[in-house]
Order: C-alpha cells, then sequence, then structure tokens
C-alpha cells in the first residue's frame, strides 16, 4: 500500500498504550511521527468488542476513543484479504496455525508493508512479517 504508515500496533500493544504502558513502549511511541503508526481496522474491531463487553467502564472507552482519534486504523482491504488467504493456508500446511485475529492482523501488516509492533511471539512465526517489541529495553 503506498503511503502506508511504517509501523502497525498489535491489539496487545494498543492496549497497553490506552492502559498506560510500558515506559519502553511509551518512549518508543513517542519517538515516531505520528503518520508513521497505525492499527488494523481489526484492532479497532477488537478494542471497540472489549468496550462493548464493559459499557459502564467510561474511563476506558474514553480512554480508547482519546487513542483512536490519534492512531489512524487503516482499512481492511482487497490486498489484505488476499493475503490472509494466503498465510492461514501456509500457516494450517506447516502444522501451526494462528489464532484467527492474530493471522487477520498479520496478513493485514503483510499488506501494507508495515512492521508489526508486538510482544506476541506467534507472530514471529510469520514468514515476510517484520516485528518488533517496543515493550522490551
Amino acid at each position: 500500500m503506498a503511503g502506508a504508515p511504517a509501523f502497525m500496533l498489535d491489539t496487545n500493544i494498543a492496549s497497553f498504550i490506552i492502559r498506560g504502558g510500558a515506559p519502553a513502549l511509551m518512549r518508543r511511541l513517542q519517538a515516531q511521527p505520528v503518520p508513521s503508526v497505525c492499527v488494523s481496522a481489526i484492532t479497532e474491531a477488537e478494542l471497540r468488542y472489549g468496550l462493548a463487553r464493559k459499557p459502564d467502564a467510561t474511563a476506558l472507552h474514553a480512554a480508547v476513543h482519546a487513542f483512536l482519534l490519534h492512531v489512524q486504523a487503516l482499512p481492511w482491504d482487497s490486498e489484505a484479504a488476499a493475503r490472509y488467504g494466503e498465510l492461514r493456508a501456509a500457516l494450517e500446511a506447516d502444522g501451526k496455525p494462528m489464532g484467527n485475529m492474530d493471522t487477520l492482523i498479520a496478513a493485514h501488516a503483510l499488506a501494507a508493508g508495515a512492521t508489526l509492533v508486538s510482544n506476541d511471539r506467534a507472530f514471529k512465526r510469520v514468514a515476510g512479517l517484520r516485528v518488533e517489541d517496543w515493550t522490551a529495553r
């Protein structure tokens, strides 16, 4: 995707940020230009699902909405869908499938040409996916 952000935050990293984050994560995030960081529409969906499960958590609702105002959510498109089909088939053929949401996010990062920011080691199994853990250090 032309002009896509350089870094895509996975749902766990987005949750860390929303809840105040690990110091190393927050430092690394603050060092990035805002347009270089995004989330997948899949991550946005997961965050909104979390809110729907906690309708009375007003502080959490405010924090998620503030986060989504500042971080672009890349729309899911046909290129991401094509990468998902290929990736899921390859992982299943290797006998090492991932959770569906993680597979969708990994495929979206691949399609966008973005480095996935995650502390989930499962993403390291995805061929060609660049992964960085900003919570370390």
